[in-house]
């Protein structure tokens, strides 16, 4: 990548930045001892943002994975206590997705293991960098015009 190619330079440092925050992260949560895996982690996270607990189908649509691989993630966190499978009141051949007690506490180290590892990353930021980069993450996530407008908050 040259500087004729100003786009193909920025794709690539977005790569290695998530390189290197998917690597951090990961270092975080080995370092908590949680037995969690980085997919497992996202799985609790998503479940914890379910008013009541979904179905498969619908963690492998919110994930954006096929249903097997929610299936093979939902036995591994089950093992370790984290998730369980109800049957749904309304329809028992549907199977919910709920935490367990020891999922929401994992739930929390986790977060834990998240804001270390975002610490540490953003650590070469001031506060004013780190706003603007919010506001332009916000753009290339949600496109232009939909997040919040960062410099009326100051946040």
């Amino acid at each position: 990548m040259t500087a004729c190619d100003p786009d193909g330079l920025l794709a690539e440092q977005l790569l290695r930045l998530t390189r290197r925050v998917h690597r951090i992260q990961k270092r975080h949560l080995e370092h908590r001892a949680l037995g969690i895996t980085p997919a497992q982690s996202r799985l609790l996270r998503t479940l914890a943002h379910y008013g009541s607990p979904p179905r498969m189908a619908d963690l492998a649509e919110r994930l954006e994975v096929v249903p097997r691989a929610v299936t093979t993630l939902v036995d591994g966190l089950e093992a370790a206590g984290k998730v369980r499978r109800a049957p749904d009141p309304a329809n028992r051949r549907v199977i919910r997705i709920e935490l367990t007690d020891d999922g929401r506490t994992a739930l929390s180290e986790l977060r834990g293991a998240r804001r270390a590892a975002a610490e540490e990353i953003l650590a070469p930021l001031s506060d004013e960098q780190r706003a603007v980069l919010g506001g332009l993450l916000d753009t290339l996530v949600d496109g232009p015009g939909c997040g919040p407008d960062r410099s009326a908050t100051g946040s």
